[in-house]
């Protein structure tokens, strides 16, 4: 059975594997002994505390085999970015230039560095292994974390976003960094993302561009990737597409790749969830495939099966070796949505 919980501080070498596999790009899981400990220090923290509006909280969650113990996947939630370091993106405008003399008309798309997101949640870090990629497991874990922030609101924003990793080859190298690389930086993309994902964004401050860029200077390749995801991030957009989240013209400021956002109520998984009672047997009846939550912070254990829920249900019947795993009993509540698996 596959159970999605918090991280906890024996799940080091674990982390350490996957932030090896993510590769490129993956700037949250840096492959650094010291900032990946600090991250499930931070975790561990962040379920521990007592909190009544969001602040300087990081939750990073990890996907378990529990037959195996083996960690095959890991996603995350940013309570409130940009609070204590700068929150950086390009923001895609538009101006005009026109000369009613020459009858000239010309609009002109432009980037603006800008800090818009400051404040908001943010979910990240997300990464299956390969091993487990099929089936629902993705879904289980990316969709845990919406029923994570249903039932715990208070802690999050009211505006979530993802940055959706942009494009870049099989050496890590972006076409929109190396236009920008070649005029204000001097250093590759994976430096400068390295240095991002270890908290070293003094750099961006000091050698970005502070007044917009006309995209049409930037080169063909460049222009190609604004706002487009990498082949492996596919799947993960179009999963955010299906829960309702858009983009509303931002990019990263290194590879290009498009922000999506959207309002905590308008989630799909949050909008459909529901809260039901707990009940121990067997169930009875034609079953669905269900996500499935307790309502615990600490110990916050998520799941997904077929179950029996009708329209009018006020509780959900479940096995006595499933409500061992998600650590509830008799009577406890927990909070069901359907699985969603696409769009509408």
């Amino acid at each position: 059975m596959l159970v999605v919980r918090p991280i906890r501080k024996d799940d080091y070498s674990q982390l350490f594997q996957i932030a090896e596999e993510s590769g490129h790009g993956f700037t949250s899981l840096p492959v650094n002994e010291e900032l990946l400990r600090n991250k499930i220090a931070r975790s561990e923290a962040s379920v521990s505390k007592e909190v009544e509006k969001p602040g300087d909280e990081g939750y990073l969650f990890v996907l378990e085999d529990t037959q195996t113990g083996k960690v095959v996947g890991t996603s995350g939630i940013e309570a409130a970015v940009g609070m204590t370091d700068a929150f950086y993106h390009y923001h895609m405008g538009k101006v005009v230039h026109s000369s009613q003399t020459l009858n000239v008309y010309n609009t002109v798309d432009i980037l603006t560095l800008c800090n818009d997101y400051t404040g908001m949640t943010e979910i990240c870090s997300l990464f299956l292994r390969e091993s487990h990629r099929k089936g629902n497991n993705g879904r289980l874990l990316s969709k845990s974390r919406f029923l994570f922030l249903a039932e715990h609101k208070q802690r999050f924003a009211e505006t979530v976003l993802a940055e959706m990793r942009g494009v870049s080859d099989e050496d890590g190298k972006s076409p929109f960094w190396l236009w920008l690389e070649e005029h204000f930086f001097s250093m590759d993309f994976l430096t400068a993302d390295y240095l991002t994902g270890i908290g070293q964004k003094v750099f961006i401050a000091e050698l970005m561009p502070k007044i917009p860029i006309y995209v049409n200077l930037l080169s063909k390749e460049a222009q190609a990737v604004i706002g487009k995801v990498h082949d492996k991030t596919r799947p993960a957009m179009q999963l955010l597409k299906s829960e309702g989240f858009v983009n509303r013209g931002y990019i990263d400021i290194f590879d290009g790749g498009p922000t999506v956002e959207a309002y905590v109520d308008n989630i799909k998984s949050v909008r459909i969830s529901r809260r039901l009672k707990v009940r121990i047997g067997e169930s009875t009846g034609e079953t669905q495939e269900y996500l499935i939550c307790n309502s615990k912070v600490v110990d916050y254990r998520a799941t997904s099966l077929g179950l029996h829920v009708t329209c009018d249900s006020e509780e959900v019947v479940i096995s006595a070796e499933v409500a061992d795993k998600l650590l509830v009993c008799e009577g406890d509540m927990v909070r069901v949505a359907k699985m969603v698996t696409r769009a509408g």
